[in-house]
């Protein structure tokens, strides 16, 4: 469990608070490159950690992202004119470019000395795998680009997709870090013993502190003689990753492949998850057929989400399509769709869950080193100590691996090489 006062330290996410400073010391995904292919296009809204914010590509191709209102009167830049590398307001004229900078004032007389005092709020951006980062914190700050290895997988070998998640982005997190769940929320072979899941569904989990947060390993015992072994990683602030190489029942997987997710506040009751998979070595590409089968049986691939947003058709509204007779015989919650069970349960705790009512056990020992990690960082941040886990050279070379081992082996020892990057 959780004090109020701590759950409120990682929770809400606003600027001036504890949680909200924290992550502004990090790299951030902003929105997808495809929201804002065409340089001079229409500009986007973006709302992220509770600020109002809006992108455009410019005329040279750099992603802008600052203030969504004029700095004149507060009009709306989304109704903008993005036109010859600068966002122009269409009240009274005024023209930002992608820094912040107001580079022209229509309105008022030539000369103006006003013309180098005005400036909007602008944040640094990078484009990184189909991903436009942001950094929103203190410029004396800002750390190295992001090098996770699945930004070095060459196209091809790639996909992130992108959903929203109406609840607080630690709930998301939680739900990534829990490994005992899989065993109840996606047991979708309900008495199938040869799914190991089914056979163990109490693993025994280990926590391994690092410099980017930390490691943990899911034990299940397999059969006679084995154990089914998968590692983790959390990367700080809100990156989680894991393996999926060998499958449950023994057999190798069509495409080995690693995946995992981002959880980037929208406010405090709302997150986009962006969603990443990359392909395990260089001869398994992810083609677009089992791509498009894997997010789909995920419950995010193209039929399952409302058109021309990023919002999944299954929601409270229509308590996520849940069939109570699947829910008898066929699948543990009777909800299809993997991602759309875990936003079933998560955004059904409330909008920010309260913690101080939890009863906490051994399989949540991952979610209690995370939740101990983000509180000692904001403690840090609040100090002028900066925060953990920033520098790429950290977790660069990590992956995530799931493999069988020996019964008794050390998996930090049998699996190795397999926990190194590759690409």
């Amino acid at each position: 469990m959780l004090k109020p006062q701590d759950n409120e330290r990682i929770t809400r996410v606003g600027p001036g608070t504890p949680g909200g400073e924290l992550l502004r010391r990090y790299w951030l995904p902003a929105l997808l490159s495809s929201e804002v292919t065409e340089s001079d296009g229409p500009p986007v809204r973006v709302r992220m950690l509770g600020e109002n914010l809006v992108a455009f590509r410019d005329s040279s191709g750099r992603v802008g992202l600052m203030d969504a209102y004029c700095a004149h009167r507060r009009a709306p830049l989304f109704f903008g004119r993005n036109e010859e590398n600068g966002i122009r307001c269409v009240y009274h004229g005024w023209k930002f470019d992608a820094t912040g900078r107001c580079v022209e004032l229509p309105s008022e007389p030539a000369g103006t000395p006003m013309l180098g005092k005005v400036r909007l709020t602008a944040y640094p951006t990078i484009e990184l795998a189909g991903v436009v980062w942001a950094y929103l914190g203190p410029s004396a700050e800002q750390p190295k680009a992001p090098d996770y290895e699945w930004l070095r997988a060459p196209d091809g070998y790639r996909h992130v997709s992108k959903t929203i998640e109406n609840c607080n982005y630690l709930q998301g997190l939680e739900g990534g870090l829990d490994s005992s769940h899989s065993s109840f929320t996606h047991n979708n072979k309900l008495g199938d013993l040869s799914e190991l899941r089914n056979r163990d569904r109490a693993p025994h989990l280990e926590v391994e502190t690092t410099a980017y947060g930390y490691r943990y390993s899911s034990t299940r015992k397999a059969e006679e003689g084995r154990c089914y072994v998968r590692v983790y990683h959390y990367v700080m602030p809100t990156l989680q990753m894991r393996g999926t190489v060998t499958a449950f029942d023994g057999g190798r997987n069509k495409v080995p492949k690693i995946d995992g997710h981002i959880w980037v506040p929208i406010d405090d009751e709302r997150t986009h998850v962006y969603n990443f998979m990359y392909g395990y070595d260089s001869d398994v590409p992810l083609n677009e057929e089992y791509v498009a089968q894997w997010e789909s049986l995920c419950g995010r691939g193209k039929d399952d989400m409302v058109p021309g947003t990023f919002r999944l058709k299954q929601s409270a509204a229509n308590d996520y399509l849940i069939d109570r007779q699947v829910q008898k015989t066929r699948t543990f919650t009777g909800i299809p769709g993997i991602n759309t069970q875990d936003f079933a349960l998560q955004e059904g705790m409330g909008a920010i869950v309260d913690r101080s009512k939890e009863n906490l056990g051994t399989s949540d020992r991952a979610i209690v080193a995370m939740r101990r990690l983000l509180l000692k960082a904001t403690r840090s941040v609040e100090k002028g100590a900066g925060a953990p886990g920033t520098d790429p050279a950290a977790y660069r070379n990590v992956r995530p691996h799931d493999d069988y081992v020996a019964a008794g082996e050390d998996w930090r020892v049998a699996l190795k090489a397999a926990l190194q990057a590759k690409w």
